[in-house]
C-alpha cells in the first residue's frame, strides 16, 4: 500500500471515529430538553458525556490537521468552499461547549433552560452540517481547473445533502438514546430505550432514502459499484440488526451495531470518493485525487512514522478514560457534579 492511500484511509478512520464518538454526544445534546423530565434527570443525561465530549472533539481537530498536512490541496479547496458552512459549524460547536460549561453556574430554572436549549441547538446544527458536508463530498462540488470552489452556500443545500444531514441527525440521536440507556438508571434509562425504539424507524427510512438517492446523485455505479454496494448494504444491515437487538433488550449490542452503522455510512462516502478527495461536477478532469492533492513523499513518510508512534498511545489513553467512567450514573443529587 502506498503512503497516499494509507493517509486517505487514516483520515477516513479519524473522521469515522469522530462521527461515532461525537455522534452519541450530539445525540445526547439533542435529546436533553425532551428526555429529562426535571433538572436532575437532565443533569444525569448531561453527565453521561461530561468526561468525554471535549476529548471527542479532538478527533475532528486531528482529522482536519491530518488532511492539511497530508493533502494540502484537499484541505484548501474543502475549507474555502465550505467556509460559510464551517463558520456556522464553528459557532454551533462554541455555543454547545459554552452551554455545557455555563449551564450549572446558576441554579435558576430559567437560566438552565436557556442553556439546555443552547446545547440542543448547537448539537442539532453541528450534526446537520456534518452530514451535509460529507454528502456533498460524495455528490461532487463545482470545482474548476484552478481547484477553486465556484458555488455558494445555497449550492451545498441541495436535496441529496439535506437528506444526508437529516440521516446523520437521526443516526446520532438514535445512538445517543442508546448511550443514555447504558449509562443511566431507571426511569431515565427505560425512557431512553423508548425513545431509541421510536427513532429507529425514521433512521431506517432516511437511510434507505439516502442510499436510493446516491444512485442518481453520485457516480458510485460508475466509480466503485462493488465497494459502494457492499458498504451501503453493511450500513443498512447493521442498522437493522441494531433495532433487532434493541427489541430483544440487548442494548449493549444495539449500541455497538449502531456505531457500526455510523462507521459504514461514513465509509460509504469515502468509498465513493476514493481515489479522489474532491469530486468536480464541472469536469471530472478537475477532480483532486490522492496523488494530485498530496504532500511530498518525504512529508508523508515522516507523518507516517509519527502516527505509528503516537496514534496507539492516544487510542489507549482514550479507551482508558471510557473504562474509568464506565459505571452507570446515579440520579442522587449528592452524587452529581454541577
Amino acid at each position: 500500500m502506498d503512503l497516499n492511500t494509507l493517509w486517505f484511509l487514516l483520515i477516513a478512520f479519524l473522521y469515522i471515529g469522530f462521527f461515532i464518538l461525537e455522534g452519541f454526544d450530539f445525540g445526547v445534546g439533542i435529546l436533553l430538553p425532551f428526555l429529562g423530565k426535571n433538572d436532575t434527570e437532565r443533569r444525569v443525561a448531561l453527565n453521561t458525556i461530561g468526561p468525554h465530549w471535549d476529548g471527542n472533539e479532538v478527533w475532528l481537530i486531528t482529522a482536519g490537521g491530518a488532511t492539511m498536512a497530508a493533502f494540502p490541496d484537499w484541505y484548501a479547496t474543502l475549507f474555502s468552499g465550505f467556509y460559510p458552512a464551517f463558520f456556522l459549524l464553528l459557532l454551533a460547536l462554541i455555543l454547545r461547549g459554552v452551554a455545557i460549561e455555563f449551564r450549572s453556574k446558576n441554579a435558576q430554572p430559567q437560566w438552565r433552560s436557556v442553556w439546555d436549549w443552547g446545547i440542543f441547538s448547537g448539537s442539532l446544527v453541528s450534526a446537520l452540517l456534518l452530514g451535509v458536508t460529507f454528502a456533498n463530498l460524495a455528490k461532487g462540488l463545482p470545482v474548476d481547473q484552478n481547484m477553486q470552489y465556484t458555488g455558494n452556500l445555497g449550492t451545498l443545500l441541495n436535496p441529496y445533502a439535506l437528506i444526508g444531514g437529516l440521516t446523520t441527525v437521526a443516526g446520532f440521536v438514535f445512538i445517543g438514546a442508546l448511550f443514555i440507556s447504558l449509562k443511566t438508571q431507571a426511569p431515565l434509562s427505560a425512557r431512553a430505550i423508548t425513545f431509541a425504539r421510536r427513532l429507529w424507524w425514521p433512521t431506517i427510512i432516511l437511510t434507505c432514502l439516502l442510499i436510493a438517492m446516491s444512485f442518481p446523485y453520485t457516480d458510485m455505479l460508475q466509480q466503485a459499484p462493488v465497494r459502494a454496494g457492499v458498504l451501503a448494504f453493511l450500513a443498512l444491515l447493521t442498522l437493522l440488526l441494531a433495532g433487532y437487538m434493541l427489541m430483544r433488550q440487548r442494548v449493549g449490542w444495539a449500541f455497538i451495531l449502531s456505531a457500526g452503522y455510523i462507521a459504514m455510512l461514513l465509509a460509504l462516502y469515502f468509498g465513493i470518493l476514493f481515489p479522489r478527495v474532491i469530486i468536480s461536477n464541472i469536469d471530472p478532469s478537475f477532480s483532486l485525487t490522492i496523488l494530485t492533492a498530496s504532500s511530498s513523499p518525504y512529508t508523508l513518510k515522516v507523518m507516517s512514522i509519527i502516527a505509528l508512534i503516537l496514534l496507539p498511545i492516544v487510542l489507549l489513553y482514550q479507551g482508558w478514560t471510557y473504562w474509568i467512567f464506565r459505571k452507570r450514573i446515579s440520579a442522587s443529587p449528592k452524587d452529581l457534579t454541577y
